[in-house]
């Protein structure tokens, strides 16, 4: 079977009166199966696109409507056999919470959303909606049905496909600290981009792997450390055309990356326990003000200098 992955980024809209704003898949959307299902607004995240900024284009593009961001509401994948009976689909979707600032509601002229609708909170049970979106406004799940045996679908996405030694990747990353205060931090081993700098702990998520998932899962990998999620941060991406990694040539990546929060309540000596040749040479504790001092990635500089916010001065 083959595995895809893609990036999505939602928008959770709600007016005055509680009512949430979804599309509804029309008739000549690419996957049949999805005919008539509701979702959130929202799509495909471009190469080298910000996820806010696909957001804003999606919503103009299907509902008429120019939002702004207001923050992260959530962070969630999943699993579909939308692409075909012999292709798995893992989706990462990026939800944010959104206000309208102008134009006017209307469906989506050409494409695959139709109509659109503000809904009211109890209208809501009665409706299909797909899985995520069910999840989001606390409503039963029901999975999508499976393709037949033999159907045959255009792909997913409606997006060209990346061209050779270009690349997307989602991953997972987590600002911890121990009851004392101190911050956790894993240095990048040679050969890979960044290489000798200062990073969260975190990493690639699996395919069919949730995000928080695959964050505690890389914290035990290169730390050694059993952290628990606390909260949700922010979402961040970086696109360099000419990254130097393992492959041995430049390669154009786009990387997208979920911050969270992570406490560590029974912290011991930080040390990297994945096999040698990992991207992760060296793990250790730092005070904040140590660890400000390092060579960071662009990632851990600004997560502690979240943290650094949030700590009264001693």
């Amino acid at each position: 079977m083959m595995r895809r992955r893609r990036i999505g980024a939602y928008g959770l809209c709600r007016d005055d009166h509680g009512r949430v704003l979804l599309t509804r898949s029309s008739a000549t959307a690419d996957i049949a199966d999805i005919a008539g299902i509701w979702q959130l607004p929202g799509g495909g995240v471009a190469q080298g696109e910000h996820p806010a900024a696909a957001l804003v284009r999606e919503f103009v593009e299907e509902t008429g409507l120019v939002v702004e961001i207001v923050e992260v509401e959530a962070v969630l994948a999943d699993l579909s056999r939308l692409g075909g009976p012999d292709e798995e689909v893992h989706t990462d979707r990026i939800v944010y919470r959104v206000r309208p600032t102008g134009g006017a509601l209307r469906s989506e002229a050409y494409g695959t959303a139709d109509p659109v609708a503000w809904i009211p909170p109890e209208r809501l049970p009665d409706l299909p909606l797909m899985p995520f979106t069910a999840e989001l406004l606390g409503q039963p799940v029901t999975p999508l049905p499976e393709p037949p045996p033999g159907s045959v679908r255009r792909a997913l996405p409606p997006l060209p496909p990346l061209p050779p030694d270009t690349g997307q990747r989602f991953a997972a990353y987590g600002l911890a600290t121990d009851p004392e205060g101190r911050v956790l931090l894993t240095r990048i081993a040679d050969g890979y981009p960044g290489a000798g700098r200062w990073h969260l702990p975190g990493g690639g998520t699996d395919h069919g792997e949730q995000p928080a998932t695959g964050l505690l899962r890389e914290l035990v990998e290169e730390t050694g450390q059993l952290g628990r999620i606390t909260g949700l941060i922010d979402v961040t991406h970086r696109h360099n055309r000419a990254a130097r990694g393992p492959e041995g040539r430049p390669m154009d990546w786009h990387s997208v990356r979920v911050s969270y929060r992570v406490e560590v309540d029974v912290p011991t000596e930080a040390r990297v326990t994945e096999a040698p040749g990992g991207s992760t040479d060296s793990a250790a504790w730092f005070a904040v003000a140590e660890a400000a001092g390092l060579p960071l990635t662009d990632v851990a500089s600004r997560a502690l200098e979240r943290l650094a916010g949030q700590t009264p001065p001693k």
